[in-house]
């Protein structure tokens, strides 16, 4: 029963993760955490340990969203590259400092992030793009399926920086940092919001790997749960992609936002009054 619960969980994170880019942390952690303390499924799971498992997650979710996205060529592999760079040691430092949590403290500050993403996703579209990036910047090009040409761009040493804060953050809390490089893509670097999803996953599926290596060294990924994590968000992510392929993901922002919302304000309670 226990392992049939996480496998609905990751397969509900992978869906979620691979159609608007998030990687699926943010849908995994919390929701694992309430089962696993609140409901009793899971009395030996801590802060660092639904952390690692998260991490260890988002390298099957990233690698079969990334699979997907190759066959439609929205990928843009040398970006991914760059950001790449920049998260190695952001992620790490990440990993690192996840160590000294505790459960209301984590709780706290992950229910803040939380509330912050969902803001994030609220007001992304009412945000006007910043065009100087684009400007002052390498230039890339992407053709759309209906043969229109787009171009963005973003100054290397600007995205590695970002892209290092993003990966304390996505060490830190066992995401995989799509939350917030998928909308600096799109506004500050006018990415297709298609390129950014996709480009998102690739960067998911690599930072992870540096992610699950910084926590498995560090003792954190709880093996007996892997396996149903790992099919359950591998299948979700295929799912994910090709819905992405096919649909407008504004209703799932839409819903994702109201989730986010609500597991947020609840893990601040929690960490408050749990002190």
């Amino acid at each position: 029963m226990e392992l049939l619960l996480l496998a609905i969980i990751a397969l509900c994170a992978g869906i979620v993760g691979a159609l608007v880019g998030l990687g699926g942390g943010v849908i995994l952690i919390p929701a694992t955490l309430f089962v696993g303390v609140e409901l009793g499924y899971f009395p030996d799971i801590t802060p660092q340990r639904v952390v690692g498992l998260s991490v260890v997650m988002m390298i099957f979710t990233g690698l079969s969203s990334t699979l997907s996205y190759v066959k439609s060529k929205q990928i843009d592999f040398k970006s991914g590259f760059i950001f790449f760079i920049g998260s190695i040691p952001g992620t790490m430092l990440g990993a690192y400092l996840n160590k000294s949590l505790d459960l209301p403290s984590f709780n706290l500050y992950f229910g803040i992030f939380l509330i912050f993403i969902s803001t994030l996703l609220l007001v992304r579209n009412k945000l006007k793009p910043i065009h100087w990036f684009v400007n002052h910047g390498m230039k890339r090009h992407f053709t759309d399926k209906n043969g229109t040409e787009h171009e963005y761009g973003y100054p290397i040493w600007f995205g590695i920086i970002f892209t290092f804060f993003v990966g304390i953050i996505s060490g830190l809390f066992g995401i995989g940092g799509g939350s917030l490089i998928v909308p600096a893509m799109v506004l500050l670097f006018l990415f297709p919001p298609h390129v950014a999803v996709a480009t998102s996953m690739f960067l998911v599926f690599l930072t992870s790997i540096v992610n699950s290596a910084s926590h498995i060294f560090l003792g954190n990924v709880p093996w007996s749960y892997t396996i149903p994590v790992i099919i359950g968000a591998y299948v979700g992510a295929k799912l994910g992609a090709a819905l992405n392929k096919k649909m407008s993901s504004k209703t799932v922002v839409t819903i994702l936002q109201v989730v986010m919302l609500l597991m947020g304000i609840r893990s601040i309670i929690e960490g408050i009054f749990n002190n």
